[in-house]
């Protein structure tokens, strides 16, 4: 099977919030709710890949000494398995824009339950809502 890296981000805002987005029609999973990021190219760390990604989907710019590792997901899906380190940023330059995903919201951890998500991903919001 094969095994596919993806690295995301918990944006956390001066309010505790955490920034969600949802998943645009076209992709798989369409519709539900995650945390930004995105697949790892070749040669890339966790790290770069986010400071890459979270500039492409969010306009954002993210420093890696920034993104503190917090917690991974493990998922088997139908198809490769998932492994998906979760990085908590609290510090970035510029203002959070919508580029690729259907809809973004900031929300305290006790709401993430209330979004659907991908099975990797729910799992994650137990651990927000206990540490934030």
């Amino acid at each position: 099977m094969k095994l596919l890296l993806v690295a995301a981000a918990a944006l956390v805002d001066a309010d505790g919030r955490v920034l969600i987005c949802q998943r645009p029609e076209g992709k798989s999973l369409a519709g539900l709710w995650e945390f930004p990021g995105g697949k790892l190219e070749a040669g890339e760390t966790p790290e770069a890949c986010l400071v890459r990604e979270l500039e492409e989907e969010l306009g954002i710019v993210v420093k890696a000494d920034c993104l503190a590792p917090f917690v991974f997901a493990s998922h088997t899906y139908q198809d490769f398995h998932l492994l998906m380190p979760l990085y908590l940023c609290r510090r970035w330059e510029g203002f959070v824009q919508r580029r690729e995903h259907a809809d973004l919201k900031w929300v305290k951890p006790i709401q993430l339950f209330d979004f659907p998500m991908p099975p990797a991903d729910a799992p994650l919001c137990a651990y927000l809502r206990d540490f934030l």
